[in-house]
C-alpha cells in the first residue's frame, strides 16, 4: 500500500508555511536563512511526490538540482552573514539595514 500523495502535500505545504513565518517574524539573519531552507525543501518534497505519483524521475531531477542550487546558496550566505558578522558584531537584520561602511 502507497501512502497518498496528500500526506505529503499536506506536510510540504506545513513546512513551506512554518518556514513563511519564520522569514516574515525573524530579525536574525541566520533564523531567516534557515527559514529560507525550509521553504526549498518543502518544494523539494512537492518534487518528489509528484514524481512518485507520476512515476517519472522529472520531479525527482528537479529536486536535485534545488538541493545543488540551495548547497551554493548557502556557502554563499553565510560567507556573507559571517562577514557582516565580522564587521558590524551584529547578525541583525535591522543593524544590516542601516549599513553605512
Amino acid at each position: 500500500m502507497r501512502t497518498p500523495i496528500a500526506y505529503f502535500l499536506v506536510l510540504a505545504a506545513m513546512l513551506f508555511s512554518i518556514g513563511t513565518v519564520g522569514v516574515l517574524v525573524n530579525r536574525n539573519a541566520l533564523r531567516i536563512f534557515m527559514s529560507v531552507e525550509l521553504q526549498l525543501n518543502a518544494v523539494n518534497l512537492t518534487f518528489v511526490a509528484f514524481a512518485r505519483m507520476h512515476n517519472d524521475l522529472t520531479g525527482q531531477v528537479l529536486a536535485f538540482f534545488s538541493m545543488v542550487v540551495a548547497a551554493a546558496e548557502v556557502v554563499v550566505g553565510l560567507a556573507i552573514i559571517v562577514s557582516i558578522y565580522r564587521r558590524r558584531r551584529s547578525v541583525d537584520v535591522d543593524d544590516v539595514r542601516e549599513m553605512r561602511w
